[in-house]
């Protein structure tokens, strides 16, 4: 790579100094090289060009070598060991005929129809003239349709080069006239990495985990992580250490974020309390400590899956790889999923509360309360245990969840629906194939013909008063569409190849089966609430509620169990 002298320009940041000056400088964007290397290589150029992608992963930078690449020494090549003629000129974009514009400030037609005007003329010095349009995707719709033509039949002198951070509001006839390349975040060790060797040049003493903390703060931005890297070096006064910069950018230290992982999933909401507001008064920010949180539970979860590839991330400190490791044995999938779904829902509120530290240690606190729950199985032994001697127990389904009441953990998702005792009818026979003679055997036909709209108007608009091959009789509800008879009877009279006589009368029938379905629903959750055991478990956790009912599959009434056994059961 090479750097830039400050000279008498003053002091140059980091980011433009080390900005790469060839492609092998492009890190993280191996395709992206390895594709403009061959077509180079076999005189395959395309006439335009659309990069796209994050902030600071290089698309303008990428453009200016692509610049550089056609016009350099004898043909276009992306090897370019040596300055040329051109190169300093136009990496520094003041070369003649490589025109830089910023469609933000360029965004009408009028701007279009100069570089239209200007395209026919040859270039002054160089091969190629070359158009470099940053941010495209705010051309207006009019200037967009003005570059069409050109752009697809450019003069052999005129390449143009794109640059984009919105991909989806560019127009489609403009994205098919272009080689696209997708210029990709980079992850944060290979950040870490980079910026390693660039304090190595500035010879600045770098502690490993505070790059990593910048790697991961730049969010796969080289650019970024470059002017975080040019502050921490200007904060620390020529030295970048993890505590610094963990205080520049309102971060903890991990190891106290890890402190308040075990405060919180240990059951201690005092401890917990204490712990955030330390580090709130050390300069922490409430919605970053739990964002940081967050990523420590998703950290430990992702080490319980897959311990080996994990171990081997070199962004992570050496604290959160020991500590993580013991914490990823001794806490439950279930634990930790259910702590990350409250960790999200409580960020979202910290960030909205007028008083943030107080809205973040409500989360704490419902997170402490939460992990002493039990899960489903433990919750059924203790009401097995609880009841009285001689009572007979509902079934209970373990994987069935109770959502926690206000005393509860709020977004805790552990706890029981139980099963209500219903005698088993007895087994009707079945009835011969295509008999037709419910509505369920039309409401069969049309799932099985996959006409959706049609089962769903059976269910819901039609009150069924006798089926029969052939006749239908029925009565509407009062939003049903008046075409429904004769639609019903068009599908299936093509579906079973008879003639079908839908009569419509203006009152009586059963109720709509959605409605039969609902009121069945209604009456499993009246009979589960009344259930003493499902009471018992509601009075154990106060605040909670049913959330589902399941219909006992495998209750089958015996010959010898009594109509009153059964209903016991």
């Amino acid at each position: 790579m090479v750097e830039t002298q400050s000279g008498a320009n003053g002091y140059r940041v980091l980011a433009r100094k080390y900005r790469p000056r060839t492609f092998p400088d492009l890190i993280g964007q191996e395709a992206l090289v390895r594709t403009l290397t061959n077509a180079f290589a076999s005189g395959r150029i395309a006439q335009g060009f659309m990069l796209t992608g994050v902030r600071g992963v290089g698309k303008t930078t990428t453009a200016r070598l692509i610049a550089r690449a056609l016009n350099y020494g004898d043909k276009p090549t992306v090897d370019m060991p040596e300055y040329g003629p051109h190169c300093e000129a136009i990496l520094e974009s003041r070369h003649m005929d490589v025109i830089e514009m910023d469609a933000a400030s360029n965004t009408g037609v009028d701007n279009m129809r100069e570089i239209i005007d200007s395209v026919r003329y040859a270039p002054v010095q160089a091969r190629y003239k070359v158009y470099i349009i940053d941010e495209v995707h705010m051309l207006s719709k009019s200037a967009f349709n003005a570059l069409l033509k050109t752009l697809e039949e450019p003069p052999p002198h005129v390449k143009f080069i794109f640059a984009t951070t919105e991909i989806n509001k560019v127009p489609v006839t403009i994205l098919s006239r272009c080689q696209r390349f997708d210029l990709k975040r980079l992850d944060a060790a290979l950040l870490a990495s980079h910026y390693g060797n660039i304090a190595v040049k500035e010879g600045v003493e770098a502690e490993p985990d505070a790059l990593a903390l910048i790697a991961r703060a730049a969010e796969g931005s080289v650019r970024d992580g470059l002017s975080l890297l040019d502050q921490a070096i200007a904060y620390g006064e020529g030295k970048v250490r993890a505590t610094d910069v963990a205080s520049m950018l309102g971060l903890m230290d991990r190891s106290r974020i890890i402190d308040l992982f075990e405060a919180v999933m240990g059951g201690d909401p005092k401890a917990a309390i204490e712990e955030i507001e330390q580090q709130y008064q050390g300069g922490g920010d409430p919605a970053t400590i739990l964002g940081d949180l967050a990523d420590y539970v998703h950290w430990v979860t992702r080490l319980k899956v897959v311990k080996d590839g994990a171990l081997s991330d070199t962004s992570r400190t050496e604290a959160e790889k020991t500590r993580g490791a013991i914490h990823a044995q001794r806490c439950g999938i279930a634990n930790l999923t259910r702590a990350w779904s409250m960790l999200l829902k409580g960020i979202r509120e910290t960030e909205l509360h007028s008083d943030p530290l107080m809205a973040a240690e409500m989360v704490l606190i419902r997170l402490a309360h939460a992990a002493d729950l039990p899960g489903a199985e433990d919750l059924a032994k203790l009401v097995k245990q609880a009841a009285p001697s001689g009572d007979r127990v509902v079934p209970i389904n373990a994987r069935e969840l109770l959502r926690g009441g206000p005393d509860s953990s709020g977004d805790a998702q552990a706890a029981l629906a139980a099963k209500p005792q219903m005698a088993a009818s007895p087994v009707s026979p079945v009835e011969p194939p295509r008999a037709f003679s419910s509505l369920q055997d039309l409401l069969a036909l049309a799932a099985e013909k996959r006409d959706i709209k049609l089962k769903s108007d059976l269910e819901s608009l039609v009150r069924p008063i006798r089926v029969a091959p052939g006749p239908f009789e029925l009565a509407l509800e009062p939003q049903a569409h008046p075409g429904l008879p004769g639609e019903i009877a068009r599908k299936l009279e093509s579906w079973t190849g008879m003639r079908w006589m839908v009569m419509v009368a203006k009152e009586g029938g059963a109720k709509p089966v959605a409605r039969q379905r609902q009121d069945s629903r209604d009456s499993l959750f009246l009979m589960a609430r009344e259930h003493p055991d499902v009471q018992a478990v509601l009075k154990r956790f106060p605040g909670a509620e049913i959330i589902d009912v399941k219909e006992p599959d495998d209750v089958i009434l015996s010959p010898n169990m009594s109509e009153n056994d059964e209903e016991s059961r």
